[in-house]
């Protein structure tokens, strides 16, 4: 009886001895110290996501405003604030708040070739440029996103429709003579422009927030019917110049001949009368010597002064029939025995007393 009991008791007691060491065992694997390496690295792990989390969530609160921008910062799509200061600003993370960069340089929109009237009922077609940008400024900034959502070719679309309502009634003001002539004092091209911006700025700037910085004419040309009423007009222009230039002329040229006429006359008349001087001087001054010659030969006077008369009545183109007998041409035939003889009529006459 003792033996049948003792293996029983004995496989009772290593029954029950098992399960006490197993469950000694996991008692003690559960209650061991953890390594300190382990441990390190662990919380190293959770620190560097804490600290991208914290990375992702600055960087979504973060906003940098670029030079020649501005940045709007709209809350669930409206507008709350405009940051025009270049650096970097804070703002709620999204989706609770949006930044959206507004570019404020300069650009450059043209309004095509507009067909428009003068002043004088004459057609002109006409280009003009506009030189704009979002005015720094944050009332406009915000006018600018909400007239055209931050975007400039419909902000350039709409400023090319005012521009070209602006031409025509900018050039209704002005003649076709003054943007368009030969004299360029007469062209007032300057002041269209001035006028053209004066037309535009106001408007832009309270329904867009855009700020006008330059208007020009780009390109101005003439339609057919205009070039040729404009040909006709300076043409028309050029002949009365050309008449009044004329007469001018015609004026000046009959002053200047009557002066000429009148200086002539008064210089003729001066050499007439020093001429008539002269001349009776030497009529004088001759008759002197011919009563000397005279005095001193008689014959040989006579037959100086037949010669004489010969010369002043016949030239080469004279025809005489004339006895050759007779005084003057006796001098001809007889040579100056005629005049020297002493038995001559006249060399006895020239010896009476």
């Amino acid at each position: 009886m003792s033996t049948s009991h003792n293996p029983t008791h004995h496989a009772h007691d290593e029954t029950d001895h098992a399960p006490h060491s197993d469950d000694d065992h996991h008692h003690h694997h559960h209650h061991s110290p953890t390594p300190p390496s382990a441990s390190k690295g662990a919380w190293r792990r959770i620190s560097f996501a804490l600290l991208l989390v914290a990375f992702a969530i600055a960087a979504a609160c973060l906003v940098q405003v670029r030079s020649g921008e501005a940045e709007v910062i709209t809350r669930f799509g409206n507008p709350v604030r405009v940051l025009l200061e270049p650096g970097l600003a804070w703002h709620l993370p999204a989706p609770f708040e949006l930044s959206t960069p507004v570019d404020l340089r300069l650009r450059t929109t043209s309004s095509g070739l507009q067909d428009v009237g003068t002043k004088d009922g004459l057609r002109i077609i006409v280009q003009a440029y506009v030189v704009w940008q979002v005015k720094s400024d944050k009332d406009d900034v915000q006018h600018f996103m909400r007239a055209v959502q931050n975007q400039p070719d419909e902000a350039a679309r709409q400023l090319r429709t005012f521009v070209g309502s602006a031409l025509e009634a900018t050039a209704s003001g002005y003649n076709l003579s003054s943007l368009v002539n030969t004299d360029a004092s007469k062209v007032q091209i300057p002041l269209f422009e001035a006028k053209l911006r004066e037309q535009i700025s106001q408007s832009l700037l309270d329904t867009y927030g855009v700020r006008v910085v330059q208007v020009g004419i780009e390109r101005l040309t003439l339609p057919v019917v205009t070039l040729s009423a404009t040909v006709d007009r300076m043409r028309a222009e050029r002949e009365t110049i050309a008449t009044q230039r004329t007469a001018e002329g015609k004026r000046q040229a009959a002053q200047i001949t009557s002066e000429a006429q009148k200086e002539a006359r008064i210089i003729t008349a001066d050499a007439t009368v020093k001429a008539a001087n002269i001349e009776a001087k030497s009529l004088v001054e001759a008759a002197s010597i011919y009563g000397k010659a005279h005095a001193e030969a008689p014959q040989l006077y006579d037959m100086l002064r037949s010669l004489d008369t010969l010369s002043g009545i016949i030239n080469k183109n004279t025809h005489l029939v004339l006895r050759t007998d007779a005084a003057p041409f006796s001098a001809l035939i007889d040579g100056p025995n005629t005049f020297l003889s002493p038995n001559t009529p006249n060399s006895q006459e020239a010896k009476k007393p």
